[in-house]
This record gives C-alpha cells, sequence and structure tokens, in this order.
C-alpha cells in the first residue's frame, strides 16, 4: 500500500508503495482510509528527535471503511463507514472499568508504537515499521483493534468525520469530561488550532458565560469568534491574567483548557485561574517542557487544580457516535474547521502549514467517497 513514512534519520515523510499490511487476526479490522487529518501532536512526533528509532507511519485522526474483519468481530462488516480512535478503549482493563477510558492500557501503544502484542502489522522490504500514536493513518490502510473503529451515521461526510476522531474527541472532551465545565462558567482557551476551537464549541455547548480564545495569529482569532469565543486575545501582546481578570470582575477564569502545548501557556492559564479554578494540559508540548510553578505555597492556598488529559478523558465507543450525531444536527459545526485539503503526497507542505500556523485542520485525502 501507499504510505507517508517518517525516516529515522529525517523530519521529512517520505512517500513510499510498497509497505506492507497483514490481514486483521482475532479481534481486529483493517480499515481503508479515506481521509485523516494532520494534528500537532503528529508534528510533535515528527519534530522530536529520538522518538523515532524505527521507520514509523504517523497520523490518527482519520475516518475510512472496514475493509475486513478478524475472527471474533461481530459488530462491523466490511463496507461500514467508520471513525477511527487512538485509543480504542478494551473495556476489561483497570482503567476502562472504572470509567477512566481514554488511560486504557490500549492507550500504551500511543508510545510503543505497536499493537498490544508487540507487533504492527506493518513492513517495509523486510524491516518493521511502526504505527505512529496508535494508529498509523498517513497511509491507504490500517490495522486496529476493532473498538477502534466506530460506526458514524450514513449522512456524516467521511472528509469531516475524520476530525472527530482526535481534535473533537480531545478539545469537547477536555471541556465536558475533565473540566466538567457547567452552565454561567468562564474558561480561557489557549491555542485556537483544531483542538482548541473544538473546546471553544465544548464550551459554548455547555453554556459558558465568559469564552476567552487566545492566540498570537489573528486569523484564528477571528474565526474563534465564529465558532462561539465571547472575546479573542493575542497572547503576545497583553498580559492573559491581567486581561481575564478584567473579564471576569478580577476573580479570574473558572477554567483553562490549554490546547497549544506551550508549557509557558500551562504557566499563563495557571495564574489566570481564579482560586478553586481548573487548568486542563491538553496540548502536547516537547518532551524536554516542564511546568514551573513559583510557589508551591500559594498553589496549595488557592485550591487550584491542575489537570492533564488524553483525548479529552473520553471513550470512543460512546463519544463518536455522539459527536457525529451533533455534527449531524447542526450542534457542532464541524466543516468550517477544515481550512485545506491536500493529497497526501503533498503531507510535508501540510506540516509546514502548521507549523507556520496557517488554517485550523488540514485534512489529508486518501481516496475520495464513492
Amino acid at each position: 500500500m501507499k504510505a507517508a513514512v517518517l525516516e529515522p534519520s529525517g523530519k521529512q515523510l517520505v512517500i513510499h508503495d510498497d509497505v506492507e499490511i497483514i490481514a486483521p487476526r482475532m479481534g481486529e479490522v483493517r480499515v481503508a482510509v479515506h481521509y485523516c487529518g494532520l494534528c500537532r501532536s503528529d508534528l510533535t512526533v515528527i519534530e522530536n528527535e529520538g522518538w523515532v528509532t524505527d521507520p514509523m507511519i504517523v497520523g490518527h485522526e482519520a475516518s475510512g471503511k472496514v475493509e475486513a474483519v478478524g475472527p471474533g468481530v461481530t459488530h462491523l462488516k466490511p463496507g461500514d463507514r467508520v471513525v477511527l480512535s487512538p485509543v480504542p478503549p478494551c473495556g476489561l482493563c483497570y482503567f476502562c472499568v472504572r470509567s477512566e477510558h481514554s488511560l486504557c492500557l490500549n492507550s500504551n501503544s500511543i508510545l510503543t508504537g505497536t499493537l498490544a502484542d508487540g507487533e504492527t502489522g506493518l513492513s517495509r522490504a523486510g524491516q518493521k515499521v511502526m504505527r505512529g500514536l496508535g494508529v498509523g493513518a498517513f497511509a491507504e490502510r490500517v490495522l486496529i483493534p476493532a473498538r477502534g473503529a466506530v460506526r458514524i451515521p450514513d449522512e456524516l461526510p467521511l472528509d469531516t468525520a475524520c476530525v472527530i476522531g482526535c481534535a473533537l474527541q480531545t478539545g469537547v472532551g477536555a471541556v465536558f469530561y475533565t473540566a466538567e465545565v457547567g452552565i454561567g462558567a468562564t474558561v480561557l482557551v489557549t491555542g485556537l488550532g483544531g483542538v482548541g476551537i473544538a473546546a471553544v464549541q465544548g464550551a459554548r455547548i455547555r453554556g459558558a458565560r465568559v469564552i476567552i480564545g487566545s492566540d498570537p495569529v489573528a486569523a484564528r482569532r477571528q474565526v474563534a469568534l465564529d465558532f462561539g469565543a465571547t472575546h479573542v486575545l493575542d497572547p503576545q501582546a497583553v498580559d492573559l491574567r491581567e486581561q481575564c481578570l478584567t473579564l471576569t470582575d478580577q476573580v479570574g477564569v473558572d477554567y483553562c483548557v490549554e490546547c497549544a502545548g506551550r508549557s509557558e501557556l500551562m504557566e499563563a492559564g495557571l495564574e489566570a485561574l481564579r482560586p478553586g479554578g481548573t487548568l486542563v494540559c491538553v496540548g502536547a508540548p516537547a518532551l524536554e517542557e516542564s511546568i514551573h510553578i513559583p510557589s508551591a505555597a500559594m498553589f496549595v492556598a488557592s485550591s487550584k487544580i491542575l489537570k492533564g488529559c488524553l483525548l479529552g478523558s473520553s471513550n470512543s465507543p460512546r463519544d463518536i457516535p455522539l459527536l457525529a450525531d451533533m455534527a449531524c444536527q447542526g450542534t457542532l459545526d464541524i466543516s468550517s474547521m477544515i481550512t485545506h485539503r491536500r493529497p497526501l503526497e503533498e503531507i510535508n507542505e501540510a506540516v509546514e502549514d502548521m507549523k507556520a500556523g496557517r488554517g485550523i485542520r488540514t485534512v489529508l485525502e486518501l481516496c475520495p467517497e464513492d
């Protein structure tokens, strides 16, 4: 099959048409990928030297059609239209039985690049190829645990549905489940790419009273207003803490959802919180970055809450259909989030767009839907 492969020796992805993929085994499905969004987490892998020690196919925000099912799979059949999940919950592990599905032991595959048994089902010229970020979807086909392929309504186009797989699950989920934003809340969202815009929409749906969007790119700030932000700020031109105090009667925001993956924004978001407020760290920073809390005593006294967030604390078999229905009903606007569409052959140009902050979400087209 054709795939964009990230080699250990460089940061450019190379298109190869001789990648081999095996047939699905027990509990697995093989999916023909039609569309895949480019996420900042993909960029984090591409840019972090040392992460990639073997050839890897990145890409994890994908939609397509089931091509083949393995033994034991009864809820899917060839031809089913699906969105893929980078964290397919097993339903049985320590975390799943405690309703912490995004922490399922399957989430380890995001870091290991393999399936649960250590295999990937992918190879090229006799060498194993890794599954980047749990899916490996910058390719014509993927092999995935069956619970990681979730059916969607026929009326939802695959070229927009792919964004549900990560951006919507993560951004909306961070608001709904990790932060548990309520009616009348005040929310700061830092970073207005795909995940950030999804978080803005989630805050709007939850009934937040003040939704502050922060991004250095003027075009993104303007677009955020269309998705539900009540105010927008340039973090390079203003003091986030001072502006948030001004917009909340000198109290501070109830929640900050940090989507840019920048440690300095996490620290600024923590400062912008009211006492008892919650910072949800969503974006994927570089491995060497850390968060500095100036005064541990003041942090304790302020009762602020600092939370990490993987995939918006979502349960994909539940939340992908929910988000798909919300998109079909018009509650969520997915299509307007997609600002660029490119063929797989232009993947490196798409990466450069993301680095430059051009647009909100780029979707790569591998196979147009019939």
